[in-house]
């Protein structure tokens, strides 16, 4: 964890001495054609190592030839959580994002649950609706993505509801059970914290129904304010607080080579002037993707950032 004023997954703002502290997560190598298992292993020693708050999974189970170079080779999230829960110790295991509608719901929260539980608290629930039409086909749930939004919203209700102990029937329009037990519960007296992806109004809106983060993706601090104001009212709208603020951003430091999409690149000064602006909104953790895979340059790539960028921030 770096800087003054840090605080934990989930928790609201925190009072700071600067607005420039930021906690830092891991985006994990976990996808693509040089994705390995000796990668997932370096960046979880990686991460604890160098003091980062957490480390995160992609998620995506059988995608379409269209998004096959960015998601045809992708280890499955959360079995991949589970994994690193049994070779990591101290940094928090999240998702970047589930998309839950492909899903079963109470699978997903008796694998989150127990995960959580086996490792003394430390599951984030990262969640979204998902965008591939033909994935939802592929994976047999075709006729659920016109309905994935009211999926997802019934999906946080029952993990909460299941994850409190409740004993009490849960009626909803996907799921209804009324006899059941459910256990082992989180670690965490049912508080594992629900992050919620997404730009689309109908997802912001999500949020602050429901989230206790924000978790946005490719999004620059000016594309990503805009978006506070939906947050905010639909958050006082629910009678809620306002959710914490994240952001899952790509590192190309010392590079000038153009990406597609939002990147925080150039320089060390550069890339902590972009981090100072999402700190200036509100924005409290961001979750790094660096470009490298292979264990050694991950790791340069790694330390690079917390020695040459952390201390301007």
């Amino acid at each position: 964890m770096f800087g003054v004023g840090s605080r934990a997954p989930g928790a609201g703002p925190a009072s700071r001495r600067t607005i420039a502290v930021m906690d830092y997560g891991l985006i994990l190598p976990s996808l693509g054609d040089d994705a390995t298992r000796e990668g997932i292993d370096a960046a979880g020693e990686i991460a604890e190592r160098l003091g980062f708050t957490d480390v995160w999974t992609t998620d995506h189970l059988l995608v379409d030839a269209s998004a096959a170079d960015d998601y045809g080779r992708i280890f499955e999230a959360v079995t991949t959580l589970a994994y690193l829960a049994g070779r990591t110790t101290t940094v928090r295991l999240g998702a970047s994002v589930i998309v839950v509608p492909m899903r079963n719901a109470v699978v997903l929260a008796k694998e989150l649950a127990t995960i959580d539980n086996l490792s003394r608290g430390r599951v984030i629930a990262g969640v979204g609706v998902g965008w591939s039409r033909a994935e939802f086909a592929n994976v047999g749930v075709a006729d659920r993505f016109a309905v994935r939004g009211a999926y997802t919203d019934e999906t946080v209700r029952l993990w909460r509801h299941l994850w409190s102990g409740a004993d009490w029937p849960f009626h909803g329009r996907f799921h209804t059970f009324d006899d059941f037990i459910f256990g082992p519960l989180p670690d965490r007296d049912g508080a594992i914290p629900i992050w919620i992806g997404g730009r689309q109004e109908a997802a912001l809106r999500r949020v602050g129904r429901l989230a206790d983060t924000y978790h946005a993706s490719a999004t620059s601090p000016s594309a990503y304010e805009p978006r506070l104001a939906v947050i905010r009212a639909a958050a006082d709208e629910a009678r809620r607080p306002m959710p914490a603020l994240s952001a899952r951003v790509r590192v190309r430091l010392d590079s000038s080579e153009p990406v597609d999409g939002y990147a925080m690149r150039g320089t060390p000064e550069d890339v902590a002037a972009e981090i100072r602006a999402f700190a200036a909104i509100g924005v409290g953790h961001l979750a790094l993707a660096f470009p490298a895979h292979d264990p050694g340059a991950l790791a340069s790539q790694a330390e690079a950032f917390v020695r040459e960028v952390v201390p301007l921030v």
